[in-house]
């Protein structure tokens, strides 16, 4: 049985709890690894090393950083090929899905490579008589990122990447269900140049989210997950001084209109929801067609379309997508479709049965679609994050705008249109984070930033792009007068100083 260790300073360190979690091969459904789970005197190591590593790194001027930067980037690309097997290995997303989320990652990384110009503060001179105004940005020290199982190289890149490149020390707490592809990231980190204990990696469950939250030498906590439990990392890491961000769960829509080109859409939609088996937090799992007739067309075009989909192991190269993660989660899916049958939705497609042969055991959902969806539905009110497809009908454009806006979610939406100003309108007016136009999964780009609203995220500060820098770091202002002579004196004051 092979171990998956923590990385402590540099070294491949040994839990000392002796508690262990198993990681699944979800395409057979077999142990095929555990790791060791991290209790509070694991953390403290890891804690203790970030901060002997702090001073030196953030010391570091920011070119050379970036040159870590730079050269992570390129080791990460030669290994991309080991590093998608393994990931899909313990996820069981495919391949080319498993090299889309570390190119993802890559691509912060690459913003982050921009450090030394992201970092330059703001200079005014002659703010006054003989005085300047100059500020900086500094690092915040010891930070961490507490990421989920859905995206194990992309979010934690998106949260590494800036807060080292910025000057920060991180301890990445990593999901256990499959933690290999983070300890090798951060070995990648080590071999690019970067000191020990710049980058540790603990695993762990509540005990090691609990010692982050609660560590008094922790400053900022990066995490990415469901809603309820991104409340508590919001709600506990603030009442212990700490900077948050913290993004939850999801129920993204996409809004057809009739004037949408429907084949291009359909494929999208398909695409946006049951690609990686639907587990994602800006999948595309309801879709909200405008008008009966563009309803009834849209289902008959999904039902033609979900049948050409090959569900596979994820070493297939013809699959377009594989298992669930674990089965505990197959589970959790499953009980969603029953509970929607049991509310009245229509079960146009079913997935549940599905099996795929040689692997039995494997845990795969097949693609399924629900029609007649209704708003006070507990399946649509919920995240069911599988490979589920909801169609809630709406009669206008109004009805349609406003199912996105009043859900509990905010993370992302999407509308399908030729109309520019149908799609100018609901851009401006959807309360949703982040929006699609004929974009059915709408990710930014790693310049910009990534957050949802509402229930979808706690804590006012976005990640990466120049919002992601802002968190990683603090402001310094500066405020500056030269005299011109050693013997120049002005007399006290006892007021505010003013520039007038």
């Amino acid at each position: 049985m092979r171990d998956i260790r923590h990385l402590i300073d540099g070294r491949s360190v040994e839990a000392t709890s002796g508690r262990f979690s198993d990681v699944f091969n979800p395409n057979t459904g077999e142990v095929q690894a555990r790791v060791g789970l991290a209790n509070n005197e694991d953390m403290h190591t890891a804690v203790k090393s970030s901060l002997a590593a702090f001073e030196g790194w953030a010391s570091t001027n920011p070119q050379r950083r970036a040159r870590v930067m730079f050269e992570f980037k390129r080791l990460v690309e030669a290994r991309m090929d080991e590093l998608a097997e393994l990931l899909s290995s313990e996820h069981g997303k495919v391949i080319a899905d498993s090299k889309g989320d570390i190119q993802r990652g890559l691509e912060v990384i690459e913003f982050a490579c921009g450090i030394p110009h992201a970092l330059k503060g703001e200079y005014t001179i002659g703010a006054g008589p003989g005085i300047d105004v100059y500020s900086m940005r500094q690092p915040l020290g010891v930070v961490a990122g507490i990421t989920p199982f859905n995206f194990p190289a992309m979010i934690p890149m998106w949260m590494f990447g800036m807060a080292i490149a910025a000057g920060n020390t991180f301890i990445l707490k990593p999901s256990e269900r499959d933690p290999s592809v983070p300890v090798r990231l951060g070995e990648l980190m080590l071999e690019a140049g970067a000191p020990a204990g710049v980058l540790n990696v603990v695993h762990g469950d509540k005990v090691a989210v609990d010692a982050i939250l609660t560590h008094p030498m922790v400053h900022a906590v990066s995490f990415v997950g469901s809603s309820d439990i991104a409340h508590y990392v919001y709600s506990t890491g603030t009442a212990h001084g700490k900077r948050v961000q913290a993004m939850g769960g999801a129920k993204n829509h996409g809004i057809v209109l009739p004037d949408a080109d429907l084949d291009q859409t359909v494929k999208d939609l398909v695409g946006a929801a049951f690609g990686s088996a639907g587990e994602r937090c800006m999948a595309l799992p309801v879709v909200v067609p405008v008008g009966q007739k563009t309803a009834d067309a849209l289902r008959e075009k999904l039902v033609a379309e979900i049948p050409t989909l090959k569900v596979g192991v994820s070493t297939d190269k013809e699959a377009h997508y594989g298992p669930v993660v674990t089965a505990a989660h197959k589970q959790r899916v499953l009980g969603w479709i029953d509970t929607a049958v049991k509310e009245g939705s229509e079960l146009v497609v079913d997935g549940r049965e599905f099996s795929l042969q040689g692997h039995e055991k494997g845990f795969f959902v097949g693609p399924t679609l629900l029609d007649q969806v209704k708003p006070d539905m507990q399946s649509y009110h919920e995240e069911i994050f599988g490979p589920v497809l909801q169609i809630l009908r709406a009669e206008t454009f109004e009805e349609a705008l406003s199912l996105p806006s009043k859900h509990q979610y905010g993370n992302g939406v999407a509308i399908f249109t030729q109309n520019g100003r149908a799609a100018r309108d609901f851009a401006a007016r959807v309360n949703v984070g982040m929006v699609g136009i004929n974009v059915p999964i709408p990710v930014p780009v790693a310049y910009h930033t990534f957050g949802g609203w509402k229930r979808s995220a706690f804590g006012d500060i976005n990640q990466h792009g120049m919002e992601g820098l802002r968190f990683w770091t603090k402001t310094k202002t500066v405020t500056a007068r030269w005299p011109e002579s050693a013997l120049e004196h002005t007399d006290s004051s006892f007021v505010i100083p003013t520039m007038a």
